[in-house]
């Protein structure tokens, strides 16, 4: 069974607001398995003021954000982790590879690798990709709280 979700079907999964709200559609879900999620990178995103002007690229930080808020709606779409707060609690093998632009539409691939269940502690690998160009590739390990 495949699930698909817009922004407010997202954000009735996941406490994240704008600014911070970095998933824009949920293209395919199978649930407690693995989350495609597209994002549009916004030009007019205050962050692009400064990092970097004249020549603007998406912070890292941002991409692995969009890493874990990919992860968490497949997170807290389980029964178990309903209703929780995720907590980022470790990225492990982030590789950038490719520089994101503003206007880019991000294809984020995440799939759960492993779970403590008794500690609600849940590890996703995944991928960016900007235009079929994988831009960066990553473990995130999140608590729910």
């Amino acid at each position: 069974m495949s699930i698909s979700m817009d922004r407010e079907g997202i954000m009735k999964v996941i406490p994240h607001r704008d600014p911070m709200l970095l998933v824009d559609e949920v293209v395919s879900m199978e649930p407690e398995k693995e989350i495609n999620t597209k994002f549009y990178v916004g030009p007019e995103r205050e962050i692009f003021k400064g990092h970097f002007p004249g020549d603007p690229v998406l912070p890292g930080v941002y991409t692995v954000e969009i890493m874990a808020q990919s992860s968490d709606i497949l997170i807290l779409s389980m029964d178990r982790y309903a209703g929780k707060t995720p907590l980022f609690i470790g990225i492990n093998n982030v590789k950038f590879k490719s520089p994101i632009r503003p206007g880019d539409t991000l294809e984020i691939h995440s799939a759960i690798t492993y779970e403590r269940e008794e500690k609600a502690i849940v590890t996703c690998s995944a991928e960016v990709y900007d235009a079929g160009t994988l831009a960066c590739t990553g473990d995130v390990t999140l608590a729910m709280r």
